[in-house]
């Protein structure tokens, strides 16, 4: 038995409230080297000549990433503190008990060798999730250059490549006319990369976060947005870019008017004086990134906190929208981000707090920051799964296990999967505009558990490089729209609407084959049973036994044949 990765805290990660008196504890042990883990819990309180409180509970096994297993359980408790161990056998039939950190031949009888859960303390750190936002169908907007209500030529919104001085004149009023688009694709939530006031196309650069940029309409075209998109039973997210403003930005600009005497010094992170603000040299000032039009907002300064979250409480009060996007989320402090969800859930509480970051975010995900991330570990594995094909399906399964078993157990329906965005090559192009590779990875956003980002054209086949190439014109042109794989998104999110097994059924059987390219899962949910398969390589692949039973993505009986890159929804 590999003692160093047999792993628990009694902390938000390991050991939580799930609901009041319903508890998740969860152990980690190397990958394949247990099969059978048992939880031994007691009373803190009580001893046991008063009353035997002592219970046991097998541990499932609820997923494995590509080194390590995680053993789970949920526990029905009603005292004030829970103290526990876990008995552990290996394959080799080896048997030991760990508690508080330490290994024991015997089962533990001291409660102060074992761990230690205060019922109160975890229950007041419930994470509470939206629920409208569980695995809902995304769409990600770039509003400049989606949907316009102004006349421009054909030849200038579909220019390709495109760069970022172009001026498409894309609209809110744009967007409010294609909502009935949207709805018929089946998308549940509209999210908006930035709208206020900035002299770019991205606006990531904001001079005013109170204006709607004029280019996009104004508050009133937003209202109108919300509320129409809220009577289709869409929701409506916008992109709150509070890391950093543009040097137009008030207080910013007085400083650089004011220098040294500036009121706003300790709003942002001035080194010295003057200002190094050429293209090509370091600013002496903290920025995104190192652009010096993008200077960083000190947010451990009172009077700039307050002003960011004034900001974001006045457009969900003013235009009743449904959530924030955080830009750069993960370059902002936690101290910040914990009175952020604070005060704007007290304006709003089932409002949807997203934070964008590149990496891993367990410490921005316990219940009392963040409600979900972009889940960048999804579009990376889905690249190298099916686009360079340097990972195998195994692998592909375990990295999605890696967040499964590290994070809150709630959270696998509300983080963004996405295969593109703003800021990333489009797919297409990726997969060197192969369609079949596009449909794959197509199916894997829309068809397991996560909320599916789409990002505003791959659906009918939108190419475009990197940034700022991926940010071209909508084809609103059917004769430039692929139509089929519209249909085939449409196909997709519908049998993820009608059949929530797909989401929400309990997991009970799943299994790759690496020289197939088989990723293969089954789930119930109530009577509802259904089989997903993906066929992850070129040539076909036999699945014998199944045939017959009906495809919900062509309609039609399963031969036990799958083509390329091929998914199959069986019922």
């Amino acid at each position: 038995m590999e003692y160093a990765a047999i792993r628990h805290f009694a902390d938000k990660r390991y050991c939580y409230a799930v609901e009041k008196g319903r508890f998740l504890i969860r152990l980690e042990t190397k990958k394949g080297d247990v099969v059978r883990v048992v939880l031994h819990m007691q009373d803190k309180y009580l001893p046991l000549k008063m009353m035997d409180t002592r219970q046991q509970q097998e541990m499932a096994l609820a997923c494995s990433d590509n080194y390590l297993d995680y053993f789970e359980c949920f526990v029905m408790i009603d005292l004030v503190c829970l103290r526990y161990f876990f008995e552990i056998e290996d394959t080799a039939g080896q048997i030991t008990y760990y508690g508080n950190h330490d290994f024991y031949d015997t089962a533990i009888t001291d409660i102060e060798k074992m761990y230690d859960c205060p019922q109160n303390l975890r229950e007041e750190e419930l994470f509470e999730l939206p629920a409208w936002a569980k695995n809902k169908v995304l769409y990600q907007i770039f509003p400049s250059r989606f949907a316009t209500d102004k006349q421009v030529s054909e030849e200038e919104w579909y220019q390709a490549p495109i760069g970022h001085r172009a001026d498409l004149k894309g609209s809110l009023r744009g967007i409010i006319n294609h909502l009935a688009y949207l709805k018929n694709l089946g998308v549940d939530i509209l999210y908006m990369t930035p709208i206020f006031s900035s002299n770019s196309s991205h606006k990531y650069n904001i001079d005013d976060y109170y204006k709607i940029d004029p280019s996009f309409g104004d508050k009133e075209d937003l209202k109108e947005l919300v509320c129409k998109a809220h009577q289709l039973g869409m929701y409506v997210i916008l992109d709150g870019v509070f890391n950093h403003t543009a040097v137009d930005f008030f207080a910013f600009r007085d400083i650089m008017e004011k220098k040294e005497q500036s009121a706003y010094l300790d709003w942002y992170y001035i080194k010295d004086f003057p200002l190094v603000m050429e293209w090509g040299k370091k600013p002496n000032y903290k920025t995104f990134s190192y652009a010096g039009l993008m200077p960083k907002l000190n947010l451990q300064n009172k009077e700039t906190a307050d002003f960011v979250i004034d900001v974001a409480s006045y457009w969900i009060r003013e235009c009743d929208i449904d959530g924030w996007r955080l830009d750069v989320a993960d370059e902002i402090s936690h101290t910040f981000w914990k009175r952020f969800r604070r005060e704007i859930k007290a304006v709003k509480k089932e409002v949807f707090i997203i934070g964008e970051i590149w990496h891993y975010a367990g410490d921005f995900l316990e219940g009392d920051e963040w409600d979900s991330v972009m889940n960048y570990q999804f579009s990376r594995s889905v690249m190298d799964l099916v686009v360079t094909q340097k990972m195998p399906v195994s692998a592909f399964v375990g990295n999605l296990n890696f967040m499964k078993g590290n994070l809150h157990t709630n959270l696998e329906g509300y983080l963004w999967n996405f295969i593109d965005t703003h800021d990333t090559e489009r797919f297409l192009n990726s997969a060197q505009k192969d369609v079949k590779k596009q449909m794959l990875a197509a199916s894997l956003q829309l068809l397991l558990p996560g909320m599916p980002m789409i990002y505003y054209g791959d659906e009918v086949g939108l190419e475009g490089g990197s940034d700022p190439d991926c940010r071209r014109g909508m084809l609103w042109d059917e004769g430039r729209q692929n139509l089929s794989l519209l249909q085939y998104y449409q196909t997709l999110i519908s049998i993820r609407h009608t059949y929530p097994v797909l989401t929400e059924g309990m997991l009970i059987e799943q299994y790759t084959e690496d020289d197939k390219g088989i990723f293969y899962s089954k789930r119930r949910l109530g009577d509802q049973q259904i089989i997903l398969i993906f066929h992850t390589k070129t040539g076909e692949a036999k699945l014998p036994g199944l045939e017959g039973r009906q495809n919900l993505v062509d309609g039609k009986p399963f031969t036990g044949t799958l083509g390329a890159y091929e998914t199959v929804v069986l019922i």
